[in-house]
């Protein structure tokens, strides 16, 4: 059977509801505090799989090469090429089966290998090599110019022709749980005559997904469609916190800095592009017609939900801010990377490409404060008498992702930060 049948069950009981049946195996990086060595594991259900384990064990197998699983990141698994991703992706799906015998009947390796999740320390599933953020979203970027601009000049002349992008910083790529400290830099009142250096006032979340490059591509080459996709290993969540107030006074004209450079967090989980297939959809109609290395005849897009909610000190519970959808995108991830790539930039494996804050037609479908709020203009009612324009000091913002289809979904967990103060 196909990993991704829907039919298809494993002996794991597994939720319904569960971001991680048997039809997604996300891959990460973990330890426990009994086994403090950094390795591989799938999610299944409310366990992780110890794939180094399995592989000891003889029951995952690669060619010329060994320990591939028992490392502290997925770089090396992953420049083994989509061929074996695929195979090892079905051998452990066959051996998570119902029906399948290997590891079900071996009660000292099932105990060994499956870990309860809330045991389980994760880590950076992956080193990023370098990151780079995109501009993608024609909802998200036509809101922007309204407010600055106004509504003559909403977009830019080349936004519809080029998937707009800035080199970011891979040094300060984070996972999901660390803490984000506000961030100081230059900052000029409209008032005043002069910048002054401190902490941000307008710091903002940006929802997007994190696009997973597992292949190299060669410094001079261009890449087609189909090299692109088959590049893409797969994706995670991604929070591109920005400091609103020093980016616009730094981003004339060479665009964000160190509006942006404090602080990228990331879901521990990547969820395959194999696993991702059943929910592609097409993009939206792109008009005028890309130019011939952008044009695309498959599907690139994903029916992937979106949701986050924020917590803070006054409130209860957390408020849902937004529910979008990843399938707005204008440009796609697979466009972005053929992009990035047509100049003749080299592409590594580990490199993470952000896809731009993704925001729907709708308010409730705005993926960042500064549109939420309007530039502040509008607070965000929280409920309880608190409401936001920007993110303040103890906040702690969750997003979540997931696909649904025929009985079950394949998820991404959650990326979650909390602000701290300043220094």
């Amino acid at each position: 059977m196909h990993p991704n049948d829907p039919k298809l069950r494993s002996f794991i009981g597994v939720d319904p509801s569960s971001d991680f049946p048997i039809q997604n195996l996300p891959y990460g990086v973990f330890f426990t505090p009994d086994q403090p060595d950094l390795r591989v594991g799938v999610a299944i259900g409310d366990f992780v799989l110890d794939l180094a384990a399995l592989e000891a064990a003889g029951l995952i197998r690669f060619e010329n090469a060994t320990g591939i699983f028992a490392r502290p990141s997925l770089n090396a698994f992953m420049a083994l090429g989509p061929q074996v991703w695929t195979k090892t992706r079905a051998r452990i799906s066959e051996l998570l089966r119902h029906d399948h015998h290997e590891l079900r009947d071996n009660k000292e390796l099932r105990n060994r290998a499956l870990v309860p999740r809330n045991f389980a320390q994760m880590h950076m599933p992956f080193e990023v090599d370098g990151f780079t953020d995109f501009y993608s979203s024609k909802e998200h970027a036509t809101n922007v110019g309204i407010m600055f601009r106004g509504k003559d000049n909403a977009l830019m002349p080349n936004w519809l022709s080029i998937p707009i992008g800035y080199n970011g910083r891979a040094s300060t790529v984070v996972v999901s749980g660390t803490p984000i400290r506000r961030p100081r830099g230059q900052l000029k009142p409209p008032t005043a005559d002069m910048p002054v250096f401190g902490p941000c006032k307008r710091l903002d979340f940006e929802l997007e997904m994190g696009v997973v490059i597992g292949q190299a591509s060669a410094m001079g080459d261009m890449l087609t469609e189909k090299q692109a996709e088959e590049m893409i290993f797969g994706f995670t969540l991604l929070n591109d916190w920005s400091a609103r107030d020093i980016q616009a006074w730094e981003y004339v004209p060479l665009g964000p800095f160190q509006a942006k450079a404090f602080g990228t967090s990331i879901s521990p989980w990547v969820v395959t592009r194999e696993a991702l297939e059943p929910f592609r959809v097409k993009g939206p109609a792109q008009e005028p017609t890309p130019l011939p290395y952008l044009q695309q005849k498959g599907a690139n897009n994903y029916d992937l939900r979106l949701e986050v909610d924020l917590k803070t000190e006054k409130l209860q519970k957390p408020a849902v801010i937004t529910r979008t959808n990843f399938k707005y995108m204008y440009w796609s991830s697979v466009q972005q990377l053929a992009h990035h790539a047509s100049s003749g930039c080299a592409m590594n494996v580990g490199d993470l490409l952000g896809s731009g804050t993704i925001s729907g037609p709708e308010k409730s479908e705005r993926g960042s404060m500064l549109e939420l709020s309007w530039g502040g203009a509008e607070p965000l009612d929280l409920g309880g008498g608190v409401t936001r324009s920007f993110l303040e000091d103890g906040d702690s913002l969750t997003i979540r992702g997931w696909c649904q289809r025929d009985g079950y979904r394949v998820g991404f967990g959650e990326v979650e930060g909390t602000i701290l103060p300043a220094l």
